[in-house]
């Protein structure tokens, strides 16, 4: 069943990074502002990240083999949308709707594994999960340059959405033969109050990250934020007195769940913006095209997935430390990497950067799996879907807010400067803010207490004395 559930979590990601390099062909062909590409990318991310929770209940309370089903056959058919979509309003809507058909299948993903597979097998699961997240990405970029550059049928970039139509049907086809039936919960009422208050909350935050740097950051976006804060309060609130609530606040009374939600978010913060200020700095800086730029993001995701299938034991074994141990892989890499910008500065080259890269491929490999499963250790199979949707919405809600709140950082350090050494200088100060949040999500790990439930033997049958 493995394939056939990773198969979604390789399209959900591919069509996270493979749009950035559609871009300009986008602007062209449909006459794209400014506002409808930053809506393209980041409406994905909006829906995707607020139905992630909703998305994991749903499981739960209908069914995860039910919901990966629907969900598989309802991506196929956004990505379609997306294909023949004639007009920026076709291709936003039909992204919106993308990222929310993703939202419903995605936290099937982990909560099948974490049911289907018993404690001794789930690190090698995981393992192929977390290859399954680097190449997605990795082929986001580079795939996703071919496709533009063969320009198929004359179809320019509709095929970087039409190729999921064929992938999905065979996954589902796959999935209905291979998925296990697991009988689901008995609760049946939904929870509609907790869900508008979690998606609004959200929201409320995320439209303004998005659209903020493009629209000159009005104060009234400030108030829209802040308006989150008293709707997320009214939200849990809720969420205590509902019998049945769509976010399960009884997750948090475990510490690796309530601590290790944090190092999570922390972690996909600084990645999700490290791969874009790259991109920049290979693309804008180095001038490379779009199917170079994701070329050098080759031994990146390589390591990456390397790491994560070759060292599933070791991190199995070191738990909750393991995301120590390659939070400090990869301090050392982005530490190469802020001596390397300094020394070269402007005559920095992709060759340079390789090693830096390299690293931090090694320890986000060595990280990734133990922030997942340290998360997911002590959770009941009954909340599988509810705890993998509230871990997937703080990963996505980390990673489009990293994105936005760094990348827009980084534009303030490059200014109007547009030279080679301008944007070295803009990667190098990002480096260190990159340097902070990978430190503290490396500390925050110490502080799990990942308590494996124990196993006891069965005590062999012992002779029984007797006396006459």
């Amino acid at each position: 069943m493995l394939p056939a559930v990773l198969t979604a979590s390789f399209m959900t990601l591919f069509d996270f990074n493979v749009v950035n390099v559609a871009a300009p062909s986008l602007q062209h062909d449909l006459n794209a502002g400014s506002a409808a590409l930053e809506l393209v990318v980041g409406g994905y991310a909006f829906t995707y990240a607020s139905g992630m929770v909703i998305g994991g209940r749903l499981g739960d309370q209908i069914g995860h083999r039910r919901m990966f089903l629907i969900g598989l056959l309802s991506f196929g058919l956004a990505s379609l949308l997306c294909g023949i979509a004639q007009s920026p309003g076709q291709l936003i809507a039909a992204r919106l709707l993308q990222g929310l058909t993703g939202a419903v299948m995605v936290p099937q993903v982990l909560a099948l594994i974490t049911r289907s597979f018993p404690a001794h097998e789930r690190p090698k699961a995981m393992s192929w999960f977390g290859m399954t997240l680097a190449l997605g990405g990795v082929a986001g970029q580079i795939l996703g340059g071919i496709l533009i550059q063969a320009n198929l049928f004359g179809w320019n970039w509709r095929p970087i959405f039409l190729v999921n139509v064929p992938v999905s049907i065979i996954a589902f086809i796959a999935a209905t033969r291979l998925l296990p039936q697991h009988e689901r919960s008995a609760r049946h009422r939904f929870d509609a109050v907790g869900a508008i208050g979690i998606a609004g909350s959200l929201g409320l935050v995320l439209a303004p990250l998005i659209l903020g740097r493009d629209e000159g950051w009005p104060f009234w976006f400030f108030l829209i934020m802040a308006a989150a804060i008293p709707l997320f309060v009214f939200t849990l609130w809720w969420e205590r007195r509902f019998p049945e609530p769509v976010l399960d606040l009884n997750l948090f009374r475990s510490r690796a769940f309530a601590v290790g939600l944090p190092a999570n978010a922390l972690w996909l913060g600084y990645f999700g913006s490290f791969s874009l200020v790259l991109t920049l700095l290979w693309q804008s800086g180095l001038h490379l095209s779009a199917l170079q730029a994701g070329l050098a993001f080759l031994p990146l995701g390589v390591l990456f997935a390397v790491v994560s299938v070759l060292g599933r034991n070791l991190v199995a074994r070191m738990g909750p430390k393991a995301i120590t141990a390659g939070g400090l892989v990869v301090a050392a890499g982005l530490i190469l990497m802020i001596v390397e910008l300094q020394v070269k500065g402007g005559d920095i080259t992709v060759a340079w950067l390789l090693p830096a890269t390299g690293l931090v491929g090694i320890g986000n490999g060595f990280a990734f799996l133990a922030l997942i499963g340290s998360v997911l250790a002590n959770v009941s199979p009954t909340q599988a879907g509810a705890a993998s949707g509230v871990l997937t919405t703080t990963q996505q809600f980390a990673n489009a807010a990293g994105v936005a709140i760094f990348g827009s950082l980084f534009f303030t350090f490059l200014g109007s400067r547009t030279s080679l050494a301008a944007y070295a200088s803009s990667t190098r100060d990002f480096a260190y803010l990159a340097l902070i949040c990978v430190l503290a999500a490396a500390a925050l790990a110490l502080r799990i207490n990942r308590r494996q439930p124990a196993v006891t033997p069965a005590a062999p049958q012992q002779p029984v004395a007797t006396s006459r």
